[in-house]
């Protein structure tokens, strides 16, 4: 609901599936609105996007309600396919917030920033251009990130998604408004 979804619709919980014959808003196209999928997991909720970016980063510092409750923690990761570099935004609880471009940590030292590590989630500054060979490795390395990147918040979170749920559309559906 701090995304802007409707309760209503939350209630119902039609799946992700049937967005095609949903409409948002009481009525605005879906076509003005974000679709997700969304679930739980112990104490995690997660949200997943299909635009290319995460609604929660792009309205947490501006939009009254958006942004985290005291002790709640939140793990944000946005492709930002429409403006990158793709991110992690971690607010742990603490009222502050760390942003990191996928390849690296958030600089705190955290927990978080330790499951990045062993997931193979952060980078090494690229290499001089004249190694070809540590070019073509970081490379694939770097187009690994966002596997390593969900790996690791996972890890850190204990978050297990049914991969099979998310590719059928069987989650639930929330239709979140623009937030830009």
């Amino acid at each position: 609901m701090a995304l802007g979804a409707d309760l209503a619709q939350l209630e119902d919980g039609p799946p992700y599936k049937d967005l095609r014959t949903l409409t948002a808003n009481g009525g605005t196209a879906l076509d003005d609105a974000n679709r997700a999928m969304y679930g739980t997991h112990g104490e995690w909720v997660y949200v997943l996007e299909d635009w290319g970016m995460s609604t929660w980063y792009t309205g947490f510092r501006e939009v009254e309600g958006m942004a985290p409750y005291p002790d709640e923690e939140i793990i944000c990761l946005t492709m930002n396919s429409h403006c990158p570099p793709s991110l992690i935004i971690h607010a742990p609880g603490d009222s502050n917030e760390r942003q990191a471009e996928f390849g690296e940590t958030t600089g705190s030292g955290s927990a978080l920033d330790e499951a990045l590590h062993a997931a193979g989630a952060v980078l090494l500054p690229r290499p001089d251009a004249r190694d070809e060979e540590a070019i073509a490795r970081y490379e694939a390395e770097s187009e690994a990130l966002p596997r390593a990147v969900f790996a690791a918040a996972g890890n850190y979170t204990g978050l297990v998604i049914d991969q099979a749920a998310v590719e059928a559309g069987d989650l639930p559906l929330a239709v979140l408004p623009m937030v830009m």
